[in-house]
C-alpha cells in the first residue's frame, strides 16, 4: 500500500480488516453518518492505521434520532478498531454536521461519551474532510445521506460553513417512488454500480438540487478549488452535475465515504 494515498490507505484497512503498526501515540476518529458510522485511528504521523464502519441509520438530517443505537454501534467498532490494533482507546475526536445548534452537537459528544470516549475534540465534517484533503484554502462539498454540507476554508481558517437537508436519504425516496420500490429496496438498488445509469438519470434533479444549495454557498468564492465528497458523492457523473451549475470545476474524492472519518481523527495544525 505504500504508492497510495493515505485516503485510499485508509479506505483498503476498512474494506479488508488490516492494520498497520503505529508510530507514536494513536488518535480515534468518529463520524456519526446518516448512512453509515465510521471510525478512523491515525498514529503520532497522522497516517491511518485502522478503521471500522457499519450501515446505520441512527442519525437523520444531522441529528440523532437512535441514542442508543448510536451508543451501541460506535461501542461495537471501538472494540473492533481495538482488537485489530492491540490497543485501548479511553478518547475521540467527533465529527458533527456544519451549522448544527450547541444541543444537536452536545448529542453527538453524549453518544462518544456513553460509547467508553472523553471527547476531545468536536470537528466540523468538511472541515474533517478538507484536512484528509490536504485543503487548506477551499470550498469542501460533503454530500452525506442526510445533508449537503459546504465549508469555505482560507489558509486553514474556516470563512463559513452551511448545511442544508437533502442528500443520499433524498435520492432514495426518489427512487422508490420513481420505480415502486420499498425505501430498502431502492436503497440497495442504488447502491449496486450494475444500476448507476439508471438512477443517475431518476435522482438528477435531485442532485441539481444539492447543488444549488453548494452554489448558494460558494456565491463571490469562484477564485477557490472545489472538493466534492461524501458517500452520496459517490454516483458517477455528480461531480459534472456539481460543476454544471455551480459554473466552476469540482474535484469529487475517489473513496468519497472516507475523508470525514480520516480528517476527524487527524490533528489539526494552527
Amino acid at each position: 500500500m505504500s504508492h497510495t494515498t493515505p485516503l485510499h490507505r485508509f479506505a483498503q484497512l476498512v474494506s479488508t480488516g488490516d492494520s498497520v503498526a503505529p508510530q507514536g501515540p494513536v488518535r480515534l476518529g468518529v463520524d456519526l453518518g446518516t448512512g453509515n458510522i465510521v471510525l478512523a485511528a491515525v498514529d503520532g504521523t497522522d497516517a491511518p492505521i485502522a478503521g471500522a464502519s457499519v450501515h446505520s441509520t441512527v442519525v437523520r438530517d444531522g441529528v440523532v434520532v437512535d441514542w442508543l443505537g448510536a451508543v451501541k454501534a460506535v461501542r461495537g467498532l471501538k472494540e473492533v478498531v481495538e482488537a485489530r490494533l492491540g490497543v485501548r482507546f479511553d478518547s475521540a475526536a467527533v465529527a458533527v454536521p456544519s451549522g448544527i445548534d450547541a444541543g444537536t452537537s452536545k448529542v453527538f459528544n453524549n453518544v462518544v461519551e456513553a460509547s467508553g470516549l472523553e471527547v476531545l475534540e468536536v470537528v466540523d465534517e468538511p472541515v474533517a474532510a478538507a484536512t484528509a484533503l490536504g485543503v487548506q484554502t477551499g470550498a469542501v462539498i460533503d454530500v452525506g445521506h442526510g445533508t449537503t454540507g459546504v465549508s469555505i476554508l482560507r489558509d486553514g481558517v474556516v470563512q463559513a460553513s452551511i448545511d442544508e437537508a437533502t442528500g443520499g436519504h433524498h435520492m432514495t425516496l426518489v427512487i422508490a417512488g420513481a420505480l415502486g420500490m420499498g425505501y430498502e429496496d431502492a436503497e440497495l438498488f442504488k447502491r449496486d454500480p450494475a444500476n448507476a445509469d439508471l438512477v443517475f438519470g431518476v435522482v438528477r434533479p435531485t442532485l441539481e438540487k444539492m447543488a444549488t444549495i453548494a452554489a448558494r454557498a460558494l456565491e463571490g468564492q469562484a477564485d477557490l478549488p472545489i472538493h466534492l465528497v461524501g458517500g452520496a458523492s459517490s454516483l458517477p457523473g455528480t461531480a459534472q452535475v456539481f460543476s454544471a451549475v455551480i459554473g466552476a470545476p469540482v474535484t469529487a474524492s475517489p473513496d468519497p465515504l472516507f475523508p470525514t472519518p480520516l480528517g476527524t481523527a487527524m490533528r489539526r495544525t494552527s
